[in-house]
């Protein structure tokens, strides 16, 4: 079945990325993992760049590293949202008697990823661009875009979700719904050396 892939980069990274050695992740080689009987005719990754931060100079461009990576991939492409950072009050979980019980944190807010995928998902459909489509993210939100699809364009939507605890709004609609797990995360790394037009490049030494 031919299959389109739409991926929450934040999403996924939170959820089953963030703290693991699986951060070099080919969401193609996932894809053959999780789904191995369907044919993958494009990917559409979702994300924004972020900003370097005086604790970690080099996140921005650990990122676009990666994101050079997801441009070897045949048939991928990325769509981009934007982040929001701004310094909020924010309550402490146990203040010290005598103390403010408030502290200010920098909060960084990533915004339009997941209405550019609800949006994408649903021109797609109406475009007629795929039999099948599969959703990598655990965002109750897209719940209304997957039953759209479902119920107007008659296309079944998956969804493999990266958090750890279940969406059961997506579990609901989707006509099936898997967990990806760490042993999938494994198998389906980059190689640590990859050449694009411009040359070699390498996984960031910190991951």
């Amino acid at each position: 079945m031919k299959t389109a892939v739409y991926i929450d980069g934040f999403n996924l990274y939170y959820g089953a990325l963030k703290g693991t050695p699986y951060k070099w992740l080919d969401p193609l080689a996932l894809c053959r993992v999780m789904i191995p009987s369907n044919t993958v005719i494009s990917l559409k990754y979702f994300t924004a760049r972020i900003s370097a931060r005086p604790d970690d100079p080099d996140k921005r461009t650990r990122q676009e590293t990666y994101l050079r990576a997801l441009r070897t991939v045949p048939n991928l492409s990325i769509y981009y949202g934007h982040y929001l950072s701004h310094v909020v009050w924010m309550p402490l979980a146990h203040p010290q008697p005598g103390l403010k019980p408030f502290v200010e944190v920098i909060k960084t807010e990533e915004k339009g990823s997941d209405v550019n995928l609800a949006t994408q998902l649903l021109v797609d459909a109406c475009s007629n661009a795929f039999e099948c489509a599969v959703i990598i993210s655990g965002d109750s939100d897209l719940k209304a875009p997957v039953q759209m699809v479902m119920d107007r364009y008659h296309k079944p939507v998956g969804v493999l979700n990266p958090q750890a605890i279940p969406c059961k709004a997506l579990q609901g609609v989707a006509r099936f719904y898997k967990h990806i797990r760490s042993a999938a995360l494994q198998s389906s790394q980059f190689p640590p050396v990859l050449t694009d037009g411009i040359g070699s490049f390498h996984k960031p030494a910190a991951w």
